[in-house]
C-alpha cells in the first residue's frame, strides 16, 4: 500500500477497505462492498486484499473481529482506523471544494 503518511492521503482502495469495515466483514464481502460501492470501477484481487488487510492490521487501523471460521476471518475497523478514515474524508472534501472553486462548480 502506498498511503502517504506524511500528507495523510490514503489510496482509494485503502479508504474503501476502511469504509467497508465499519461493519464486520470477511475478505470476499470486502471485495464485494468495494466493487458495489464503486459500480465496478475498483475491483480488488484476493492477493492484494489480504496484503492490504495485513498492512492495515499492523497499523492497528483494523482488527480481527471473528476468526472462529478459519476460511472466513472477519475484520472490523478500530477507533484509530475511524480517525484515519474521517481525516481522509475531510481531505477529500477540501480537495473537492478547491476544485469546485477553480472549475466553477
Amino acid at each position: 500500500m502506498r498511503d502517504n503518511v506524511k500528507s495523510g492521503a490514503l489510496t482509494e482502495v485503502t479508504f474503501f477497505i476502511l469504509l467497508a469495515l465499519y461493519q464486520a466483514r470477511h475478505g470476499y464481502a470486502i471485495m464485494q462492498f468495494v466493487e458495489e460501492k464503486t459500480n465496478g470501477r475498483l475491483m480488488i484481487g484476493a492477493g492484494s486484499l489480504y496484503g492490504a488487510l495485513d498492512s492495515l492490521s499492523k497499523k492497528r487501523w483494523i482488527t480481527v473481529h471473528d476468526d472462529s471460521d478459519v476460511r472466513k476471518k472477519e475484520y472490523i475497523i478500530t477507533n484509530e482506523g475511524k480517525r484515519v478514515a474521517e481525516r481522509e474524508l475531510i481531505r477529500i472534501q477540501s480537495l473537492a471544494c478547491i476544485a469546485e472553486d477553480i472549475i466553477g462548480g
